[in-house]
């Protein structure tokens, strides 16, 4: 069938290419024409392990291509697939206008038989208002995106299942026939309990990332080690072995956190007493700090200091930065008169405040010189760059990635819920 994907950035491009890959007609619809002609040569806008190839063989097979013509692109289309990362600021606020805006605009434009169907992430009843506004024929469904940093094309390709919202049999039958070469494994649900159950589940997995971190701050103040609890909790039954409970650095990227803003509102707005949305997020905020006051415990007074910091990105093997809790460490400590010493191996450049910093390809160039060496992903080589420094930083390693734990001579070494140790 013919498919055209709205939004192409992280999600858009990997639905788009998703598509492709199984089969369907995609037609990808640009704000403009420049970044039409951009993704048409092959230059996509993020990085996302294997993306660039799946896009090149969608282009080469002929069915992928972009446009920023949206009636052309709607021409013999079946279905339009909203897929925008939906913006968030620094509260985790997300704009919702900027997705419904643009989906409205496209929607004008369908006709009778055609599908509107929305994964952007938008607060429950966003299908309601849509199928307000969409003419005589026009179906909307809602498919909540389950999109994963660093293993997007696996996760599209190969889902453990897929949520679908569909509120009559026809939209149902267009949704259908675009899911089943992806996956057959298919819940089906009315457009709203969709939308809700991906509040629900980010807000459930925030909660137990929240709790088992709360957990783990205890266990650095009463001699227990949280890796033995997490692995306790997960021995009960009624917990298991899968349960989220891996502790360390607090929830980022914003979408955790979008979905608990999302239900908290709702609350808010119907007068319903809720202390668990807010309590959540406040708690992540707090451990937001745990790496900086690591440092601070560690070094006293920053202020002139060379901090190394690996792995900017929010996840391993993307270039992706929105709500980094590596950059937001940056931030502060720049605040605070740090020298900043960051090292990604797909990040080239920084912004904002930290417009200008060097951003090294290596470990062995960040450490050079550093007091400090905070390390938000696992990084291949760091052993012999560390073994190599004739002084030997303190190392912070909030989720304990440091490879084969505390490197030899190694003054101080912190991680998220364990009694802080000096290494030898």
């Amino acid at each position: 069938m013919k498919v055209l994907v709205q939004g192409l950035w992280h999600l858009g491009c990997v639905t788009a290419a998703g598509c492709a890959k199984v089969g369907h007609e995609v037609v990808g619809l640009c704000e403009d024409a420049a970044e039409a002609a951009r993704l048409n040569a092959g230059q996509l806008p993020i990085h996302e392990p294997g993306l660039d190839e799946l896009m090149a063989e969608g282009r080469a097979a002929g069915n992928l291509s972009f446009t920023a013509d949206a009636a052309e692109a709607l021409k013999g289309a079946e279905l339009c697939w909203v897929a925008y990362d939906t913006p968030v600021d620094s509260e985790d606020r997300a704009d919702v206008a900027f997705v419904l805006g643009r989906a409205e605009n496209t929607l004008k434009k369908m006709t009778a038989g055609q599908v509107l169907l929305v994964s952007s992430q938008l607060p429950a009843g966003s299908a309601a208002k849509l199928k307000a506004l969409a003419p005589q024929g026009v179906g909307i469904a809602s498919s909540p995106e389950n999109l994963r940093l660093g293993a997007a094309l696996k996760v599209f390709l190969e889902p453990d299942r897929v949520v679908l919202g569909a509120d009559d049999d026809a939209t149902r039958a267009v949704v259908k026939r675009l899911i089943d070469p992806i996956s057959t494994r298919q819940e089906w649900m009315s457009a709203a309990s969709a939308e809700m159950t991906k509040h629900a589940i980010n807000a459930f997995l925030a909660s137990s990332v929240v709790f088992i971190n709360e957990i783990a701050g205890l266990c650095e103040t009463h001699g227990a080690d949280a890796a033995e609890v997490a692995r306790g909790l997960k021995s009960e039954q009624r917990i298991g072995p899968k349960a989220y409970l891996g502790f360390g650095a607090a929830f980022a990227g914003g979408t955790l956190a979008r979905d608990l803003q999302f239900l908290s509102a709702m609350a808010t707005e119907e007068g319903r007493p809720q202390n668990l949305f807010g309590a959540a997020l406040d708690s992540n905020r707090r451990h937001g700090q745990w790496p900086l006051k690591a440092l601070q415990r560690a070094l006293g007074e920053l202020k002139g200091k060379r901090i190394a910091v690996l792995g900017l990105a929010y996840k391993v093997g993307t270039d992706t930065l929105r709500r980094s809790p590596a950059v937001e460490l940056l931030e502060a400590l720049h605040a605070q008169g740090a020298l900043l010493s960051p090292a990604d191996p797909l990040v080239k450049t920084l912004e904002g405040p930290l417009a200008g910093v060097n951003v090294h390809a290596t470990a062995a160039d960040a450490l050079q010189g550093a007091a400090a060496l905070v390390l938000f992903h696992p990084w291949a080589g760091l052993d012999q760059a560390y073994a190599a420094l004739a002084t030997k930083p303190v190392v912070v390693d909030p989720q304990g990635q440091f490879p084969g734990g505390p490197p030899s001579g190694c003054p101080s070494y912190v991680k998220v819920g364990r009694v802080l140790e000096s290494a030898s």
